[in-house]
């Protein structure tokens, strides 16, 4: 096409050119008409020429055209017929209208498809035609196609990707994946056993660790007396997962008949990526989740933020020292005298324990001459709160350390050090924003470690093995070195967070519970005044009377509660309920389900022990402890929520969560 176009121009050159001699001639005859005449000759023998050339190029012009039209046509029909393409129209019936070779031997046989239905090849081909998807990956007899439709024509295209899919697996599978193994309580169990006795456990728990590793084909080396490093690849990973880590069993398993406190296995695994320096981080980031949250369990975690966890379903080993509260408390110390103020918050709706921690602590920021302010949410206080708060208010040296988020946002500094109490969440505290505000925030929890975390905190204290965050607080009191001596009612306060949290010491409770406990009764703590905090009101009593009348017996020992789809109730009678109903006998486990004020489906699972409730409520997108945990739902109704909670306890059983 360009010849053809640079051929065009020439020609009209030349004509301009014959024309221009022409007129030359022309006036040439008027001076000499022998020269003029000798000049037409030669102009018209060089017309003669050119239109010769002309014809002849354009008779070779029409022979070019025409056979590379019919090479064409012919390779057009070729690879319609013959390419690896597969290539089928249908009509507005959905029947195959006509269809190349290659399609019929993809959709199976040699016989001609024209005239099937697109369901009777495929029912996923009509799912796509029904669709506003332009492409989609169906398999047909074993293989993967990419299949591009375009509909305006009623045209599909089949592409053969079972060999790229393949390679794409294998890479995956081949990608490195980098564990940390870890004793969670290896020195506690073995602290003060015969030297034969802490061997003979050494040797059974490293055993059972490498022939698990062997089993699989992961590379593992022992780095400490109590931590290993493994090495394997995503598909190995994926075999783990199947069998939900059961590492974590056999360990704790063989441990109890050996020292009669089992032996717990933390495992943090990194995955996702080809840097074995981001291997490395997520893995030792993966291992403290899973350390924050207890111990005994595995933690995967990948660079696009997604982690799984499996296990936990022992309770955490309480430690048996305090040299970690007494570091903690001089930390804490260091950190508010480099501030030039603290601000003290719990979380949204607070309970007793959340508040009796943020006295403690500001009890602690006074000690060391720091001025510091509670973040108080005024618009959600549960009954028991609301009576603290009147006890507080009479105390006007206390009360006047109370603020509301409006007015901590209009004190706050860049050197403002933020303490957050019962929880590290920040979806969950009083104000979520004003951690954007500072640079150095304290997380003080005695809750498991959730996937939602508080970012970049200068100083964490966290021990799911405490009963309450007052009883932790309560030893960062005992060690600090200018203790100011308590009042009432902040003694109090404390010591009733830690009644809440234990249900009157009767759950969670190990020996430094009572001693915390011990240390404010000391100070002046009034039993007779937390029983008033706790006391029920006679309507609110009515309620949970109400509620356990409803209650379902399911799989034989599981109370399954859930209220009417159209009246609110309030989360703490919820909470009630379910802590009411592990008092009746062959109740294990209690589920109560309803409808709360914020228009919310409120979930509160307790146990016994015998169901590990924090998972089945991290299934439904809650949280909490192995016996105490709750979940929030909305968009569904009671009976709904109900359904769900009773399908992810089936889960549970049949394994199906971890």
């Amino acid at each position: 096409m360009a010849n053809q176009f640079k051929h065009r121009w020439r020609s009209d050159l030349l004509i301009v050119l014959g024309l221009l001699c022409l007129l030359f001639i022309i006036f040439t005859a008027f001076l000499n008409w022998m020269l003029a005449l000798a000049g037409l000759v030669i102009l018209a023998l060089a017309v003669t020429w050119f239109v010769f050339n002309e014809t002849q190029f354009d008779k070779e012009l029409v022979e070019y055209i025409a056979g590379l039209s019919y090479r064409l046509k012919k390779v057009g029909g070729e690879a319609l017929l013959q390419m690896p393409i597969g290539i089928a129209l249908y009509d507005e019936e959905e029947r195959i209208e006509w269809c190349n070779p290659y399609f019929n031997q993809l959709a199976g046989g040699t016989e001609t498809k024209i005239g099937q239905l697109i369901n009777d090849i495929s029912d996923d081909l009509e799912k796509l035609i029904l669709s506003d998807k332009d492409s989609s990956i169906i398999t047909l007899n074993e293989r993967q196609y990419r299949v591009r439709l375009r509909r305006t024509e009623r045209l599909l295209y089949f592409t053969d990707i079972t060999d790229v899919l393949e390679i794409k697996k294998n890479y995956f599978d081949e990608q490195p994946v980098l564990a940390l193994i870890f004793l969670d309580n290896y020195d506690e169990v073995t602290q003060g056993m015969e030297d034969q006795v802490r061997s003979t456990i050494n040797n059974e728990t490293t055993s059972v660790i490498k022939a698990w590793a062997s089993r699989h084909g992961i590379y593992l080396r022992r780095t400490a007396s109590d931590r290993f490093l493994a090495v394997m690849n995503e598909k190995l990973l994926i075999a783990v997962e199947e069998e939900h880590f059961s590492i974590l069993d056999k360990v704790r398993e063989i441990t109890v008949p050996l020292s009669h406190i089992p032996l717990t296995l933390s495992i943090g695994v990194g995955a996702g990526t080809e840097t074995l320096e981001d291997l490395g981080t997520y893995a030792q980031s993966a291992l403290d989740l899973g350390l924050g949250r207890g111990g005994d369990q595995a933690v995967i975690k990948r660079p696009d933020g997604a982690v799984k966890f499996f296990g936990g379903k022992s309770n955490p080993i309480e430690k048996r020292t305090r040299v970690r509260a007494r570091v903690i408390s001089h930390a804490l110390t260091e950190l508010m005298l480099e501030s030039d103020q603290v601000m003290i918050m719990g979380h949204k709706a607070p309970d007793l324990d959340a508040l009796g921690s943020c006295i403690g602590i500001l009890k602690i920021a006074h000690a060391n001459g720091r001025s510091a302010k509670i973040i108080l949410d005024r618009e959600h206080n549960v009954t028991g709160v609301a009576r603290l708060v009147s006890e507080i208010q009479k105390n006007r040296n206390l009360w006047a350390n109370f603020i509301s988020a409006e007015e901590a946002h209009e004190k706050v500094t860049r050197r403002t050090l933020i303490v957050v109490a019962d929880t590290h969440r920040p979806s969950m505290v009083v104000d979520p924003d004003i951690l954007d505000d500072v640079h150095r925030i304290v997380i003080i929890d005695h809750h498991r470690r959730a996937e939602e975390f508080i970012k970049d905190p200068v100083l964490v204290y966290m021990e799911p093995y405490a009963s309450s965050t007052a009883e932790l607080v309560t030893e960062l009191l005992e060690y600090q070195p200018n203790e100011r001596p308590l009042d009432v009612i902040e003694a109090t306060a404390m010591l009733g967070g830690i009644a809440v949290d234990t249900k009157n010491f009767t759950l969670r409770t190990g020996f430094r519970t009572f001693d915390a406990a011990s240390y404010l009764r000391a100070h002046g703590a009034d039993t007779i005044l937390v029983q008033k905090f706790l006391c029920d009101d006679l309507d609110q009593f009515n309620q949970r009377a109400e509620l356990i009348r409803r209650t379902q017996v399911y799989r034989s020992n599981i109370a399954v509660v859930w209220g009417e789809n159209s009246k609110p109730y309030n989360q703490v009678l919820l909470a009630q309920t379910a802590d009411t109903l592990l008092m009746l006998e062959g109740i294990r486990t209690s589920f109560v389900i309803g409808l709360r004020d914020d228009g919310l489906i409120g979930v509160s699972a307790r146990s016994l022990g015998d169901v590990n409730v924090q998972i089945v409520m991290e299934s439904l997108g809650g949280g909490g402890h192995l016996n105490n945990a709750a979940t929030q739902m909305k968009g569904i109704t009671v009976e709904t929520a109900a359904a769900k909670v009773k399908e992810a306890v089936d889960k549970y059983f049949e394994g199906g969560l971890s």
